[in-house]
């Protein structure tokens, strides 16, 4: 059976989308639930915990999530490299794809771009979207872009696109400039800032990256609770975005 017609047969019933996911505690958490609720069966993948990664095209979309590993660390963590090719491997095929603060970084490399510590310094908390003029039109982000309340996104980041590939459109920078959103082609993006994340994510990640918040200067309480009384801003602003997302799938699966 061919991958074109078991992925038909699937999207007529439910999009399966392949999730991977690179530690226990960055899940697709919100997105995940939202993705759920609008229909689509999540799979899985944890390589962290020796599950193998998949053929990408056996499911209807991919979701590449965060973590604290770079995109850049193949030597150091043994799925690193597996997961670009999965991810190049997507593209080619035209398998709807999304990823995430490290997932982002992931499949701009995949595609030949560069990804560094970030030059600016740490991404740490909550901080304004800066939506360029091309993401009003993008299949993806433009309803997002235009609807004037997903201007906030959480980010927790260490490095960043410093090049994009070839060809890839900038639908965000950050106010220093640093790339929020790509689109590389008509079915795959990534994403800087963590659309899926709540309260309790967060609090897990601000206590595990105690050491680096304490050397920023960062209040650790104030950003908890800055997060804590946003959440239901972010999830208004972003439960969109599931939706969105599956629009795409069923759009580009022939």
């Amino acid at each position: 059976m061919s991958s074109t017609f078991s992925r038909v047969s699937r999207v007529e019933t439910a999009p399966r989308i392949l999730v991977v996911e690179h530690e226990a505690d960055a899940p697709p958490a919100l997105l995940g639930r939202w993705l759920e609720e609008a229909g689509a069966e999540l799979v899985v993948c944890r390589p962290y915990a020796g599950d193998a990664l998949p053929d990408p095209t056996a499911y209807d979309a991919v979701l590449v999530l965060g973590g604290a590993m770079g995109a850049n660390d193949d030597d150091t963590v043994a799925w690193i490299g597996p997961t670009k090719g999965l991810l190049a491997r997507a593209v080619q095929e035209r398998v709807p794809t999304l990823g995430l603060c490290l997932g982002h970084q992931l499949l701009s490399a995949a595609l030949g771009g560069q990804v560094n510590v970030n030059p600016e310094g740490h991404q740490i908390g909550l901080h304004r979207i800066g939506w360029t003029d091309a993401a009003s039109d993008d299949a993806l982000l433009g309803e997002l872009a235009r609807n004037g309340t997903s201007e906030v996104g959480l980010h927790w980041n260490y490095d960043v696109v410093v090049e994009p590939p070839a060809g890839s459109v900038v639908l965000a920078r950050a106010d220093r400039g640093e790339v929020q959103a790509l689109r590389h082609t008509p079915w795959a993006w990534g994403l800087q800032w963590h659309p899926e994340v709540d309260l309790a994510v967060t609090s897990a990640w601000a206590e595990g990256d105690h050491q680096n918040i304490v050397e920023r200067g960062i209040d650790r309480e104030a950003m908890l609770a800055a997060v804590g009384a946003s959440e239901h801003e972010l999830t208004t602003a972003w439960e969109p975005l599931a939706r969105a997302f599956l629009a795409v799938v069923g759009q580009h699966v022939s």
